[in-house]
């Protein structure tokens, strides 16, 4: 998906094995980038794995100057939070110890591969199943 703020954007679906770039789009906000254009926003489907190249960094708002900090992790799976507010974001990523980073935090310039996008569902079970799964806080 991509963010309320990048609806406008000239945009694409992510594809296996895309090498995205965390960047500040002119919207305000922050997503990923195409690696074949800088200013194309990278649309991420929840349960999407994304593995950065490096330990990821963000910006941690509520502190002096939004300090950068370090995850020690390299590996997430995009989310979806706060649906049901409108107009916050809520593109996210979950890291392996259960910690969800927004996307609009994350420092520009980190690079992520797409491993793996989430399977179709073909019943209304997995339907439902994913919905539930998509939904986080």
């Amino acid at each position: 998906m991509c963010d309320y703020s990048l609806q406008h954007a000239l945009s694409r679906p992510a594809r296996i094995g895309d090498r995205l770039t965390t960047h500040h789009f002119a919207s305000g906000t922050s997503g990923f980038a195409a690696p074949e254009n800088s200013v194309m926003a990278v649309c991420v489907r929840p349960g999407t794995e994304l593995a950065f190249s490096e330990q990821v960094t963000f910006r941690a708002p509520g502190l002096p100057g939004w300090w950068r900090r370090t995850i020690g992790h390299t590996t997430a799976v995009f989310r979806q939070v706060n649906k049901d507010v409108s107009h916050v974001h809520h593109d996210a990523l979950e890291f392996p110890d259960g910690r969800i980073i927004l996307l609009t935090h994350l420092c520009q310039g980190q690079k992520a591969t797409v491993l793996q996008l989430p399977a179709q569902p073909t019943t209304e079970f997995e339907i439902e199943e994913q919905k539930r799964a998509q939904y986080v806080g």
